[in-house]
């Protein structure tokens, strides 16, 4: 087996960590030292507690107004509408303007000009369900251009994108919960989040409701990126079981897992990772 190089920063006011396999220790703490400085980067414009950042600066636009923005926030917007969609509104990153108003705002990107337009409400957006997982998968770019492609990137321990397999095994072990989780996987190319309530409580809301998540247990999602499954597993929290089989229907790439009681289901035509 490959020997493993850790490297860890804190970012996003998370922990995160890159894992690489193999090669030489000192070329793979400059790969890594690449990856995790784009994670401050890429803090300072989705962040909505930065001032100046492009999120933050969205919140103040009122109805009619538009606003130019940095590509990295304009990618992540992106991908939240298209999850948006994907959940049947079980995701959205405007969800947590229900605190303060009676209805959703309403908004809508202008790709010709890389703008925002808002239409209605507030646009008090937060990307914490989906902004680490978006970093992760811009990190693992930044890997596979310094020709590092086996790899393993967590953030806060909730959220993990595996590159390549490192030599001699079948993949990176990853677990549905802590370390000590009995359920574990080997996984590779792909993403595993995890949602749950036990670290900050009730803190999901369900944006079709305003109210908070019904689901009690942990939810966990299974994509290709690490932005998607952040997002699903949110998702995944405001979902009912027939909603949930409903979503997976349609994307052969997703995967959920429910954790019930004291067992675990999985929901999706995507094929099990391979059980540790």
């Amino acid at each position: 087996m490959s020997e493993i190089h850790v490297f860890n920063h804190h970012a996003m006011a998370t922990q995160f960590q890159v894992r690489i396999a193999g090669g030489e220790k000192t070329y793979a703490a400059q790969a890594a030292q690449a990856a995790l400085a784009l994670t401050d980067e890429l803090e300072s414009h989705l962040s909505r507690f930065r001032a100046n950042s492009g999120i933050a600066q969205i919140a103040q636009l009122a109805p009619g107004e538009t606003l130019h923005l940095s590509e990295p926030v304009f990618a992540c917007l992106e991908i939240a509408i298209k999850m948006e969609a994907g959940t049947r509104g079980a995701f959205s990153v405007a969800a947590a303007a229900l605190k303060a108003q009676a209805a959703m705002p309403q908004w809508a990107l202008l790709k010709e000009k890389f703008h925002i337009r808002c239409d209605s409400g507030k646009l008090e957006f937060d990307l914490g369900a989906i902004g680490k997982g978006f970093a992760l998968d811009r990190m693992a770019e930044v890997l596979r251009e310094w020709d590092c492609p086996a790899f393993l990137l967590v953030a806060g321990g909730s959220s993990i994108l595996a590159g390549d397999a490192p030599s001699g095994t079948p993949g990176w072990s990853c677990g549905l919960g802590d370390d000590g989780s009995r359920q574990r996987y080997w996984l590779k190319n792909c993403s595993l989040s995890g949602s749950g309530l036990t670290v900050k409580g009730e803190h999901i809301i369900d944006p079709r409701t305003g109210r908070p998540a019904q689901r009690q247990n942990r939810a966990w999602a299974l994509t290709n990126a690490a932005a998607e499954s952040d997002a699903l597993s949110t998702a995944a929290m405001a979902l009912s079981e027939l909603e949930t089989e409903k979503v997976v229907a349609s994307r052969p790439d997703w995967l959920i897992f429910l954790q019930e009681a004291n067992a675990v289901r999985s929901f999706g035509m995507r094929a099990l990772p391979t059980r540790i």
